[in-house]
Parts: C-alpha cells; structure tokens; sequence
C-alpha cells in the first residue's frame, strides 16, 4: 500500500482528502498486481530433468492467455503449479499474493482447473452440482444449466457412461459456472466435435471478464486463436514468448523460401 504525506487542511475538505487517499490504493491494489506472479520456480518430477528453472511469468485480469509448447515442455506441470496441485522445488507461485502450495480455501474456491485427462463420478450433472457446487461460492446453478443446454449435455445421463467428449462439455460447463476468477483449462477442445468447438468458443468469449483471468493450454491453435489475446510459449524450461497475439501478428512474415538455414534464429529474434 502506498501512503503519501498530505498538508493539514480545513474541516470542510477532510472527505476530499478521504476520496483521494482511497482512489490511490484502489488503483494500486487493483491495477498494479498481477493475479498470477511466478517467482523463480523450479521444477522436476523424482528422477527427472528440470522442466523449470527459474522461471518467472505474471497473469493479470481481464485476459485469456493460450500456453504453447512441443510434447514434454512441461505445460501441464506449469498449469498444476498455478493451481497448487504440484508444489515447486524452489521458488513460489502466488495468487493475489498468497502461495497457492499452501492451499488455503481462499484460493482453492476461486480456481478451477479442468484437466485434460478427467475423471467423472458415477453421477449425473445434476447430482455433481449438488456435491461439488457447495466449494464455490460464486457458483450459479442457473449458468450451470443454460451452459449444459448450449452445449447439448443431457442433464440426467450418467456422466462416466457417457462419451469422452459429453464429459469434457459437462465439466466445461461446471467449471464456467463456478464463476471463479481463475480459470484454467488443458487440451479443453480434446474430443469436442465441430459444433460443439463453435460453442465452446462462444461461451468463453461471453463469460471473460475484467476480473477474470483465464489460461487456456492446447496444440489445437485454429481451435482458439479467435479467443487468446495474449500468447505463452513454453520451451527449454522457460518461458520464450510473453506478448499480445496483436503484437506477434505484426511481426509475423508469411511466405515461400527456397531454403531456410537461420530461419529459426530470425523468427526467434523477430518474435
């Protein structure tokens, strides 16, 4: 919190000095941080390489990031760190500033991770919300259902006797009506059909926010460009790319080369 000096002044100015004392740490408290902040991590599962090493990257509000990067660069690792589900051999990763490997219910109940590898109970929809709704408290049952419907995902089917891609749409709709401010998808187009992708696509256009923040990992790229503002690649335990898909597009160059040696350090250097 910034606090500045202020002169004494008469009685009838005290609420003009209130109102300014309160925009500055609106503003600051607000505007300045980023709802994610990784500092320095470093990661490895027992036995393995480093698939991080000091690796620093922030999240702010109001943006929906796409995570890029080649089998194995350690993307959904990177996704469980955020969401306090694999915990960093150094290093921290915060959430509004609080350490998410701690895992404390103010985090755990505005972040919703959907997996690319799901598990579904032996239940229906409406019997998963009723059992699951209650650890979000800015769920809305009504969203839940209007989702459910715009994504064709009948209500009272089963949900793990149902097809990979009904249960990926039901858990889609689950986690958009939690309305938490982060929200966290891998590979969320995997085993969607056609339709079903033009809707996806619709829904998180409509549910973005300016308090929301939402980062989205796929191979699937023609799935989501329309969608992602803002570009992550992660590659060689770090992260290479950090910048708006407006910017990258206007330093992208397309065409044919009749050869290509030192095309890879000037695309690198370009972006």
């Amino acid at each position: 919190m910034w606090i500045f000096p202020m002169k004494r002044i008469v009685r009838n100015n005290l609420e003009i000095e209130k109102i300014v004392f309160y925009f500055v740490v609106y503003y600051y408290t607000n505007t300045l941080l980023s709802m994610i902040e990784i500092k320095g991590l470093s990661f490895a599962y027992p036995r393995q390489p480093l698939l991080f090493k000091d690796l620093n990257l922030s999240l702010n509000k109001g943006h929906i990031y796409g995570l890029l990067g080649k089998n194995g660069a350690g993307k959904s690792t990177l996704l469980k760190n955020i969401t306090g589900l694999a915990f960093p051999a150094k290093g921290s990763c915060l959430f509004n500033g609080i350490n998410v490997a701690n895992r404390p219910v103010s985090v755990l109940e505005d972040i919703y991770f959907i997996a690319e590898e799901l598990y579904v109970p032996s239940l229906t929809p409406v019997q998963f919300v009723a059992n699951t709704a209650g650890f979000y408290p800015k769920f809305s049952q009504s969203d839940f259902y209007h989702y459910l419907k715009l994504l064709d995902v009948d209500l009272d089917a089963v949900m793990d006797k149902q097809s990979f891609g009904q249960q990926k749409k039901a858990m889609i709709a689950f986690g958009l009506a939690t309305n938490t401010n982060l929200l966290i998808m891998d590979e969320p187009t995997n085993g969607l059909d056609i339709p079903s992708k033009v809707q996806f696509r619709k829904l998180i256009a409509s549910v973005l926010t300016e308090d929301r923040c939402m980062v989205i990992s796929t191979h699937q790229v023609r799935d989501l460009d329309s969608l992602i503002d803002t570009l992550l690649v992660l590659h060689d335990c770090e992260i290479v790319v950090n910048s708006p898909v407006e910017e990258i597009s206007e330093k992208v160059t397309f065409g044919v080369f009749n050869d290509t040696p030192g095309m890879q350090f000037f695309m690198k250097k370009t972006v």
